[in-house]
C-alpha cells in the first residue's frame, strides 16, 4: 500500500492513478475494520486529522476526472462510513489546503522516494517512456525550486 505524494498525482500513469484510487478505498476498509490501515507506509495518515485525508480524496478524484475516467461512486460513499475517531483532531475539516496535505510526511524526502519507486517501475517496463518524461520533468522542475541539503534525502 502508497499513498503516492500529492505532488505526484498530477504526473501519475493511469495504472498507477486509478489503483490508488482502488487502495483509497481499501484504507477506509482497513480502518473502519481493525482501526488502522494496518500497513507501515500508510499507517502515518492516522497521525493526521481527517482532513488531510479527504483532501488527498478529492485531488485523486479531480485528476480522474481531468482525464475523462469516472471514478466509482462507492469509494466516496465509502469515505462518510469511516471511523474519524482514530484519525488526529488537532485541526478541523476546513483547514487543510492542498499544499499542506500530510506536511511532514509528504516532504521532499518522501517525494523523491516515490519518484524512484516510479522510476523502478519504469526501467522495468512497467511506465510508458511519455509518462515516465512527465514524471521526469516534475523532479528536475522540483530538485530546481528546492532548498535543502542532499543528505537529507540519505
Amino acid at each position: 500500500m502508497r499513498l503516492w505524494h500529492y505532488e505526484l498525482i498530477p504526473v501519475l500513469p493511469q495504472k498507477q492513478l486509478m489503483g490508488q484510487w482502488r487502495e483509497l478505498s481499501a484504507i477506509i476498509g482497513l480502518i473502519n475494520k481493525f482501526n488502522s490501515p494496518n500497513s507501515l507506509i500508510v499507517n502515518k495518515i492516522m497521525d493526521y486529522p481527517i482532513s488531510h485525508y479527504r483532501k488527498y480524496i478529492q485531488l485523486v478524484e479531480k485528476e480522474i476526472r481531468k482525464r475523462g475516467y469516472c471514478p466509482q461512486k462507492s469509494i466516496l460513499e465509502k469515505l462518510e462510513t469511516i471511523n474519524k475517531s482514530f484519525f488526529n483532531k488537532k485541526e478541523n475539516y476546513y483547514s487543510c489546503k492542498y499544499n499542506k496535505i500530510f506536511e511532514f510526511w509528504h516532504n521532499d524526502r518522501y517525494f523523491f522516494q516515490c519518484y524512484f519507486n516510479l522510476q523502478e517501475k519504469y526501467d522495468c517496463g512497467g511506465i510508458l517512456e511519455d509518462e515516465w518524461t512527465k514524471i521526469k520533468c516534475l523532479a528536475i522542475k522540483k530538485l530546481q525550486n528546492m532548498e535543502f541539503n542532499f543528505q537529507e534525502l540519505i
